[in-house]
């Protein structure tokens, strides 16, 4: 999936979060977004995913302008095409390991508990599925997340800070694990994080500040 953002703007009440950011990400290519606290990256993030709205510019996926969409048109778009890594991990605490990574499928009206399992043993969780989250490490509980924004195919991963909670040897694992199911899937993928280590895993660095994004 090709994405393109252009001139894209965002405030909160006068203070702009950031102004006049241009991008494309072709598909397949991975592209991290670096850049300093409070400037707007997950922000952006958001925007990308139609979570979030903009005040200028505009958003595009595959050709379809996500700002002409309707809340109800732009989640389906996301069920179908886009997942997303929070750096919270975001799980349901209630389902065990297998039901979290097979929501999306579920949405879908596509379960396949098989593709689940193989899923789980692609990021290194086999023989966990029937754990519950609270059992899990946080490096464990990031793949079970990588796992779910993987496992209906999208055709663009986004992910957020998806190792700021790891200690270093985890998030190299965390890491392998987004890059090597990414790559598998032919996916586009654009992370944004702090962290030097992640990003130098990218095909190309981006740099955001409130004045735009350079490259």
């Amino acid at each position: 999936m090709s994405l393109i953002v252009q001139n894209l703007s965002k405030h909160y009440g006068d203070v702009a979060v950031f102004r006049n950011v241009s991008l494309q990400v072709a598909p397949g290519e991975f592209v991290a977004i670096v850049g300093e606290s409070g400037v707007g990256k997950s922000t952006l993030l958001n925007c990308m995913a139609g979570l979030d709205s903009w005040d200028a510019g505009s958003v595009s996926l595959d050709g379809v302008d996500l700002g002409a969409l309707g809340d109800d048109q732009r989640a389906l778009l996301r069920r179908e095409k886009i997942g997303f890594v929070f750096q919270a991990f975001h799980v349901l605490p209630h389902l065990d390991v297998a039901q979290n990574v097979a929501l999306p499928l579920l949405l879908l009206g596509q379960h396949d508990a098989a593709r689940v399992q193989a899923m789980l043993a692609a990021v290194g969780l086999a023989g966990l599925g029937e754990r519950l989250p609270q059992q899990l490490s946080g490096g464990q509980l990031q793949r079970v997340a990588i796992a779910r924004a993987l496992i209906h195919r999208p055709r663009l991963l986004l992910a957020d800070e998806p190792t700021g909670n790891l200690d270093p040897t985890t998030a190299a694992r965390v890491m392998d694990a987004l890059v090597a199911q990414t790559r598998e899937h032919g996916a586009a993928l654009v992370l944004v994080t702090h962290s030097e280590t992640a990003a130098a895993r990218a095909d190309r660095v981006l740099h955001l500040s409130s004045e735009g994004i350079t490259g």
